[in-house]
């Protein structure tokens, strides 16, 4: 099964976004490091992602929950997407993103089992 249940968001500052969200929305984010934080609650989650130029960056990054990465990497190839990023692992899992025909970059990741 796949989920679209993530969002990331290319931030100049993960503080300063980190402020604006838990002030505006009352959000908590767990730090993963200075340049990531994550907002782990509710059905949809939220990343900022520190980079040098958000503006320049390609969006809002949406990531899909699914429980074999590697078979969606090869699901996606196979229904003409292209890799862009190739499985990688992250304090959370391992992920891949890849640019549907369209060219619209999306994200796939499978989590880390609960208690590894």
């Amino acid at each position: 099964m796949a989920v679209l249940d993530y969002l990331e968001l290319p931030v100049k500052s993960t503080q300063e976004q980190q402020r604006f969200y838990g002030t505006a929305f009352g959000w908590c984010f767990t730090s993963y490091g200075p340049d990531y934080a994550a907002h782990e609650g509710g059905p949809c989650q939220m990343g900022l992602n520190g980079v040098d130029n958000p503006q320049r960056s390609t969006g809002i990054l949406p990531i899909i929950r699914v429980s074999d990465v590697e078979a969606a990497r090869d699901s996606v190839l196979a229904a003409g997407g292209k890799v862009t990023v190739d499985i990688f692992d992250f304090p959370g899992g391992r992920r891949f993103h890849f640019t549907d025909p369209q060219g619209f970059e999306l994200g796939c990741y499978e989590p880390t089992a609960q208690g590894d």
